[in-house]
């Protein structure tokens, strides 16, 4: 009987060999394995298929991006049939007829990713079922909230892409909040506690109620008032309400829902000196707002059955509350505190600083808004945490900028080249602008440099000068190197700047990089997204007229 055939995997092995440099600018053996485990590879042919693979990977991190892009148009109907469906989110519960999402950020603070990704779920949502996103502040504490953080926020939400409508402030209904806490006064569901701050916190620890809460309705209502009156000293008096000590849920043990705090409001300068706490401003505002769905993270599961509790008392209007796992963000701060006290002590250049994940810093660092919406749709409604990392958010930005990023060289302590028997006729060279366009760059060849680190790798070799020429590298410091062809041979090949200005580069460490970058960087409009070919993707910041130098801010690789 005749062997059963072994299916032949060399064109899938390209395919994906290829799609891999192009994505990532070199490919990768193991990730081509992978992906053929997708078209029937077994587990017992590794061995077998890991030399052609091997094989397939290094002849394809020879070409250039041009050759890339021509030779997968060639293979591509071998990757595409196993790609993996483009994810969205799940239908949302109870969403027949026109919904209303709201996005309720305390203005305490710029927002970061974890910020921008539950935002857009409340956006998208509202979008898909063609409802009403709301945006309200919750800017209820005089003494972290302020005007810059309004202004940040919104200017953020621009830049997202999210069309809001409604725009309110929690702090202009400060009568209504005060209104309803006089209802539960009147149904004696809340009491004034004037009990020291330790004492209050031990025995809502021991599950014990304290004297206060058995004053009487009259002297509870004549405490309110001298509480608005601003009668008391902050944290000398606080309404609380009348909930189970004894809970397992701590939250419901006489939770405060009013403080005093004295400290000027943005908004309302002195006017008020009595502020709602979180749980209680927030079913208030809800309803007032008419809004139908809450998606938040599962961080604000045991604030629920207090939030239900003052709903029933004060008959608001219900929602459908929809919980998702929290979005951590890894190896990077984002807790409003610390980064302000660093931006303060100047150990971060500011809340733009590269080694943040705050809006403002992706942005500079050139993050599209678009990977923001495919982020979401990836993470979707998980109940589970969600760890994010930098090459996450690097590995999707990637491939929406790729496509359009023009192509410069970019060489890093720059070092000259002295070339001897170049053949005349070298005066220009036309570089492709981008590998998937008919664009190009023209050169001016003039003095050559490579970078320290290329010079110091590869004296004393042969090496190709990128779209240019091929050379044999000096073996000393004084450059001398000598011309060999003008052919594409198969040999190691760097970037090299000729024509040029001074150039900086802010790195994710936020220590900058000094080079040189060839002239038609000079171009560049402020914002726009570049590759340094074989280096990183940048996003053009501006020219530091004191440093006389073309400045970029790291993207990634």
């Amino acid at each position: 009987m005749e062997d059963k055939k072994e299916k032949d995997f060399s064109k899938e092995m390209m395919a994906y060999a290829l799609k891999n440099a192009m994505e990532f600018g070199k490919a990768d053996a193991s990730k081509v394995l992978t992906k053929l485990f997708q078209h029937g590879l077994g587990k017992g042919q590794i061995k077998e298929v890991m030399p052609s693979i091997k094989e397939t990977v290094e002849k394809v991190n020879k070409f250039n991006q041009m050759d890339l892009k021509i030779e997968f148009l060639k293979y591509k109907e071998f990757s595409i049939e196993h790609e993996e469906k483009e994810k969205t989110l799940p239908e949302l519960p109870n969403a027949k007829g026109k919904i209303v999402t709201r996005l309720a950020p305390e203005p305490s603070k710029y927002l970061h990713i974890g910020h921008a990704l539950s935002f857009l779920l409340n956006y998208v949502y509202a979008e898909r079922y063609k409802g009403k996103c709301k945006l309200r502040f919750e800017d209820c504490n005089p003494e972290k909230v302020s005007k810059e953080y309004i202004e940040s926020i919104i200017e953020d939400l621009k830049y997202l892409g999210i069309k809001y409508e409604d725009v309110r402030y929690v702090s202009d209904d400060m009568e209504i909040m005060y209104d309803y806490a006089e209802k539960l006064l009147k149904s004696e569901n809340v009491y004034m506690c004037l009990c020291e701050r330790d004492k209050m916190q031990d025995l809502r620890h021991k599950g014990m109620e304290c004297e206060c809460r058995q004053f009487s309705k009259d002297i509870n209502m004549a405490r309110w008032k001298e509480f608005l009156a601003g009668k008391y000293k902050e944290g000398d008096a606080v309404l609380r309400l009348k909930g189970n000590m004894q809970s397992q849920n701590q939250v419901m043990r006489d939770p405060v829902l009013f403080r005093t705090i004295y400290k000027k409001h943005f908004r309302h300068g002195n006017k008020y000196k009595i502020w709602p706490m979180y749980d209680f401003y927030n079913p208030i505002e809800d309803s007032l707002m008419d809004v139908t769905h809450i998606l938040r993270s599962n961080e604000f599961e045991q604030r629920v059955e207090l939030q239900d509790l003052l709903k029933k008392l004060l008959k608001l209007k219900t929602q459908t509350i929809v919980q998702y796992g929290r979005f951590n963000v890894i190896d990077s701060t984002t807790k409003g505190r610390e980064i302000r006290e660093l931006v303060e002590s100047k150990e971060l250049i500011g809340w733009d600083d590269p080694r943040l994940v705050t809006i403002k810093a992706l942005r500079r660092r050139g993050i599209s808004k678009e990977t923001y919406y495919v982020l979401v749709n990836q993470v979707g409604l998980s109940k589970h945490e969600v760890n994010l990392d930098f090459n996450m958010i690097a590995a999707e930005n990637r491939k929406i900028i790729d496509p359009n990023a023009d192509r410069y060289f970019f060489v890093k302590d720059p070092v000259e080249l002295h070339i001897d028997k170049l053949p005349k006729g070298v005066e220009f060279v036309s570089l492709p602008l981008h590998p998937a366009k008919d664009k190009v760059r023209n050169v001016k060849i003039g003095k050559i440099f490579i970078s320290k680190d290329d010079f110091e790798t590869n004296k004393g070799k042969e090496l190709r000068l990128l779209h240019l020429f091929n050379i044999n590298l000096a073996k000393t410091k004084d450059g001398k190197s000598e011309f060999t062809s003008l052919a594409n041979k198969d040999i190691h090949k760097v970037q090299w700047v000729s024509e040029h200005v001074k150039t900086k580069v802010l790195m994710p460490d936020a220590k900058w990089i000094e080079g040189i970058a060839e002239n038609g960087i000079k171009g560049l409009k402020e914002g726009q997204l570049i590759q340094f070919e074989r280096n990183f993707f940048a996003r053009f910041d501006g020219f530091n007229k004191k440093d006389n130098a073309y400045e970029f801010w790291f993207s990634h690789k």
